[in-house]
C-alpha cells in the first residue's frame, strides 16, 4: 500500500480484523519510511447486477425494492417479518449469484410471485394483480379459482383454517 502520508510503498500490517460479518477485512498499517499509521479497508469486488426495465432503461438492482414489494404485498397479513427479510434475502442470494449481469424486472416479477404463491396466497394474488395489470373482476376471479383448485389437490395443512374475520 502506497503511504499517504510520504507515498512510500513499503509498510506493515500492524492489526487486521474482520467486519461487517466477514465481508471485509479492516487493515492497520505502519509506514517503514516515515513510521506513520493508516487504515486500509479489504473487500471483494462485486460486479453489479442491472435489472432492465419493460421500457429499456437499466438501473442497478436493489434488494430494498424485492423486500418492500413482499412487504406491501404482506400487507395486514400474518406473516412474519423475519419470514419476509429470509425471503427476500434468498431471492437476492440467487439474483447475485446469476452468471448474468443483467436481469429483466420481468424476470424478477415472477420470481417473487412463485415465492408468495408459497408463503401466502392472499399476498400472491395482491402481488399479482398489481405485477400483472389486472383490469377487472375477471381475471381475479381466475387466478382465485386456480389457487382453489390447488389447494383441493394439495394434502392437508398443519395448521386448522380458521373461518372469515377471525
Amino acid at each position: 500500500m502506497k503511504c499517504p502520508y510520504c507515498g512510500s510503498l513499503q509498510d506493515k500490517v500492524i492489526d487486521s480484523r474482520e467486519i461487517r460479518e466477514g465481508e471485509a477485512t479492516k487493515r492497520r498499517r505502519q509506514c517503514l519510511e516515515c513510521g506513520k499509521r493508516f487504515t486500509t479497508y479489504e473487500e471483494i469486488e462485486e460486479k453489479r447486477l442491472m435489472v432492465v426495465k419493460k421500457d429499456g432503461r437499466r438501473e442497478p438492482y436493489d434488494r430494498n425494492k424485492v423486500l418492500r414489494s413482499l412487504q406491501v404485498a404482506c400487507h395486514k397479513r400474518n406473516v412474519d417479518a423475519d419470514a419476509l427479510a429470509q425471503l427476500a434475502e434468498e431471492i437476492d442470494r440467487e439474483l447475485v449469484n446469476r452468471v448474468d449481469r443483467e436481469i429483466e424486472s420481468a424476470q424478477i416479477g415472477e420470481l417473487l410471485m412463485a415465492r408468495l404463491r408459497e408463503l401466502d396466497h392472499v399476498a400472491y394474488v395482491r402481488f399479482a394483480s398489481v405485477y400483472r395489470q389486472f383490469r377487472d373482476v375477471t381475471q381475479f376471479r381466475e387466478l382465485v379459482d386456480v389457487l382453489r383448485h390447488e389447494e383441493k389437490d394439495a394434502p392437508p395443512r398443519d395448521q386448522p383454517r380458521l373461518p372469515y374475520g377471525e
